[in-house]
């Protein structure tokens, strides 16, 4: 077992997303915290590899993004999951962290 605090990556840059760490990386699964501030936008992306993904939504407001300007809201507490090859990616309406998960690892 491990226990980390998310609590201490709590850290925004003016420049709209900060890679703040890499919580797990395993044979099996990825875990990243990804910080964006308010107005950002982690980019519509894609991966052409088999897997699955999920997007915690920790703190803040915004948006999940997909394919053809699809937008779900997305709030703290929210998760999105989706293929890896399905177009993914997070519009910050206010300071938001997520935590991407990705299995198998890329």
């Amino acid at each position: 077992m491990k226990k980390m605090s998310l609590n201490e990556t709590r850290e925004f840059t003016e420049k709209g997303m900060k890679r703040f760490f890499l919580v797990e990386d395993s044979p099996h699964f990825k875990i990243i915290n990804f910080n964006l501030s308010a107005g950002h936008t982690f980019p519509v992306h894609s991966h052409d590899l088999d897997g699955e993904l999920s997007i915690l939504v920790i703190e803040g407001e915004g948006y999940f993004l997909g394919k053809d300007d699809a937008e779900l809201p997305a709030k703290t507490g929210d998760i999105l999951i989706s293929e890896i090859r399905e177009p993914h990616g997070v519009r910050a309406e206010s300071d938001m962290r997520i935590l991407v998960t990705i299995a198998p690892p890329i």
